[in-house]
């Protein structure tokens, strides 16, 4: 539910702030007043597409925030938001979306930036919006098929089918790769367990590249390293002034020094541990130096095992592994034996497993017939029954000669494919076997055909009206359909007296289970309203600006008496408010 609105700097408004409660909540005001605009704020939040024109003069950017509480019960909501590591705060969402003159904008849930793809996927979720322009759910096909299970009360039973249907999808396609040709399969055996037998053969050790590069830079450079070796163990030891010898001389003298003041023991005992540890150093470098001997096999050796090492990284690493893996990575070749080794006992056990897949592909596809068949006779019976209720409703909202039907058929292959398999001689897609769509004909001689070719959006809003009534209807297995809030603009074009008493009874009705905001120029509609915002532009003569207010008792009155006479201050249409107040309104 809409708890909280703010727009800032959008078209007309410079800053506004509402907050509304649940039922019916009516926007009215004068032609031009700026009602499009709210309802264009509310597209806005809800992902359309918008340019840096609604952005208001003057301003570098506009801004549409809102706080909606989730109901415990809408679980694609949840799913959605915990595959995205997003919690709502104490069952609310603050949802914030932002353009800039330059036309870049920014999109957050709860702090999270998501894409406007993201944005208009998950408030789908929540909002449905319909006007002249936003039939986008009513118009599509997979909606009428989710409308009708939720009405037939089968969304489990049809979920649980699209898991079965996509188990049996996975294992034709695991079929289908074991019945590669025998020859493909025994190219594919022997060209494994070579790389086995040539992996095994080299028994490559982690770590072992690292080595053997550290000791073919020690023979490579020997003349370089001996060198340096001699230098250092002549000043360490050999020279006359060596490190060793120095020390020998400070041992002796401070050895003297303690006898005449006995304060410089501590200073002879580290030299005597200094003068220990250079006869040790020197004792060890004396030994490097006697092992460090030029062996130009060895660096043949060394040589041709890192090239074998670097051929097996590349024979077998060069589609995956990184320039390091490259240089360090015998744990990846042994990586990729192992794997090799799985994949030979795979293919040579194909035949087993095949006669596996088979066996329960056959089982899933007699388990999805009977489940297909049992969920197209509850949609057909669900959609007599809602063909029904739906055009008793349009008929009632100025549309008594308008033909309605829920169309239930088999299903059809598409020219490009519709990703629909068979099973058990069914054609089969991931929620059944049956199209489902709904068809109207609005007008006596006319066939039934799609919504989309209705051309008339105050017709669409009426349909999206009757639909959502009867989808709100108690006795209905799946009574109430998931949307927690119904957004209608202009679903009052082309109508009035009874058909707009009608329009009103029925936005009450399902605003007794749903948020509804609905903007209108009827006051037979407006004044059912639970909530009523009025809409107005003013002028303070350096610019234009629209205001949105909440209406108690009296403005209410007014209004409805403008909307009926054009004239708020008029006794005969003051009293003709009170009657339809008094009628129809809710008690404040």
């Amino acid at each position: 539910m809409l708890e909280e609105l703010s727009i800032r700097n959008y078209a007309l408004i410079d800053s506004l702030s509402l907050s509304f409660d649940g039922g019916l909540n009516i926007l009215t005001g004068e032609t031009g007043a700026g009602k499009s605009i709210i309802v264009g704020a509310l597209s806005f939040i809800m992902g359309a597409r918008m340019d840096a024109e609604v952005i208001r003069t003057g301003a570098e950017e506009a801004g549409v925030s809102v706080v909606v509480s989730l109901k415990a019960d809408n679980r694609d909501a949840a799913d959605w938001l915990a595959g995205r590591d997003i919690e709502a705060e104490d069952g609310r969402l603050v949802i914030r979306r932002t353009i800039r003159t330059s036309g870049r904008g920014a999109m957050y849930i709860q702090h999270v930036p998501v894409t406007r793809n993201d944005l208009t996927e998950f408030m789908s979720l929540l909002f449905d919006l319909h006007g002249q322009h936003n039939h986008e759910s009513l118009l599509r096909k997979e909606t009428h098929r989710k409308y009708l299970d939720h009405f037939a009360g089968i969304e489990e039973e049809v979920a649980g089918f699209n898991r079965i249907f996509l188990d049996l999808a996975e294992k034709k396609q695991s079929l289908d790769a074991s019945l590669r040709s025998d020859r493909d399969r025994e190219l594919r055996l022997e060209m494994l367990s070579y790389a086995v037998e040539e992996i095994n053969r080299a028994a490559p050790r982690n770590g072992e590249g690292r080595e053997l590069e550290a000791e073919a830079a020690r023979l490579g450079d020997f003349e370089k390293l001996a060198g340096f070796v001699n230098t250092a163990a002549a000043a360490l030891s050999e020279d006359e002034h060596s490190l060793l010898s120095l020390a020998r001389r400070v041992r002796s003298a401070l050895e003297s020094a303690v006898a005449v003041d006995t304060g410089l023991e501590a200073l002879r005992q580290r030299m005597e541990d200094l003068y220990y540890e250079a006869e040790d150093l020197s004792e060890e470098f004396r030994a490097y130096r006697e092992n460090l001997v030029y062996d130009p096999e060895r660096l043949e050796e060394v040589e041709e095992r890192l090239s074998l090492l670097y051929r097996l990284k590349k024979k077998y690493l060069a589609a995956t592994a990184s320039p390091e893996t490259m240089l360090s990575g015998e744990d990846a070749i042994l990586a990729y034996r192992d794997q090799a080794a799985a994949e030979i006992e795979a293919l040579s056990g194909a035949e087993e497993n095949r006669d596996k897949l088979k066996a329960g592909i056959a089982a899933l596809e007699k388990d999805i017939a009977v489940r297909a068949a049992s969920i197209s006779a509850r949609r057909l019976a669900g959609a007599q029954k809602l063909g029904e209720r739906i055009r008793g409703i349009v008929a009632g909202l100025g549309m008594p000669k308008a033909r309605f039907s829920v169309a239930v058929t088999p299903k059809r292959r598409t020219a490009g494919g519709d990703g629909t398999g068979n099973a058990g001689g069914l054609l089969v897609g991931p929620w059944g076997t049956d199209d489902v769509e709904f068809l109207i004909s609005a007008n006596v001689g006319e066939p039934l055909k799609e919504l989309s070719r209705i051309a008339s959006g105050g017709e669409l809003s009426r349909v999206m009206l009757a639909i959502k009534t009867a989808l709100a209807g108690g006795d209905a297995p799946g009574s109430s359909d998931s949307h927690e809030t119904l957004i209608f603009d202009e679903i009052d074009t082309g109508i009035g007296g009874e058909v707009a008493l009608a329009v009103g009874e029925y936005l009450a009705s399902i605003g007794k289970t749903k948020q509804i905001f609905c903007v209108t120029h009827l006051a037979s509609i407006a004044v059912r309203a639970d909530n009523h915002l009025k809409v107005e532009k003013r002028n303070d003569g350096a610019r234009t600006l629209t205001f949105v207010s909440v209406l108690g008792a009296d403005g209410r009155r007014e209004e409805i008496a403008r909307m009926l006479a054009g004239d708020s201050a008029g006794n005969a249409a003051l009293a003709h408010a009170d009657e339809l107040l008094a009628k129809y309104g809710k008690r404040r």
